[in-house]
């Protein structure tokens, strides 16, 4: 497979995780969590609506507050570095991963652009310990990097990725 052709397949791939990502968040803010108040789906998932200002886990969030273009600019750079690095990518799991951690930067930088914070939603939790709320370009970002992880374990007698042959 070429690299235009790995770097068109690494986009869709990119694009279907932002455009759901995109959706989601239009659905909870204009639907589902409209007015905001907290859905328990089961006894460890609740719907709640929340807006992060920081980065992962809500760090720094005083410090880019007041900066949320910056950070915004910098994860849609860091989107299209990933897929660059997609479309170079000698593995298909690898270059899925890339695509899909592409998209979740793409869907958390349009929302810090738009609205100088991330939209999040979903509250998994035990008992009354929560964990950070988090979104679809969240869970993109996750399997992404687990993706990406899986790809560069080695494995024996593993065939060579016909996509660079």
């Amino acid at each position: 497979m070429s690299w235009s052709r790995r770097l068109a397949s690494a986009t869709a791939v990119a694009l279907a995780a932002f455009g759901l990502d995109q959706a989601s968040k239009w659905l909870m803010l204009e639907i589902v969590l409209n007015p905001p108040e907290p859905i328990a789906l089961t006894p460890f998932l609740n719907l709640r609506l929340g807006f992060n200002t920081g980065v992962s886990f809500g760090l720094f969030r005083d410090a880019l507050e007041a900066w949320p273009g910056l950070l915004g600019l910098f994860k849609f750079a860091a989107g299209f570095g990933l897929l660059a690095w997609a479309a170079f990518a000698g593995h298909r799991l690898e270059r899925v991963g890339l695509s899909l951690m592409a998209g979740g930067a793409f869907g958390n930088a349009l929302d810090r652009w738009r609205q100088g914070a991330v939209t999040d939603f979903l509250d998994l939790h035990w008992v009354d310990w929560h964990w950070p709320t988090f979104n679809g370009a969240d869970i993109a970002l996750s399997f992404g990097v687990a993706l990406v992880l899986l790809a560069a374990l080695p494995v024996k007698n593993r065939a060579p990725d016909r996509a660079n042959a």
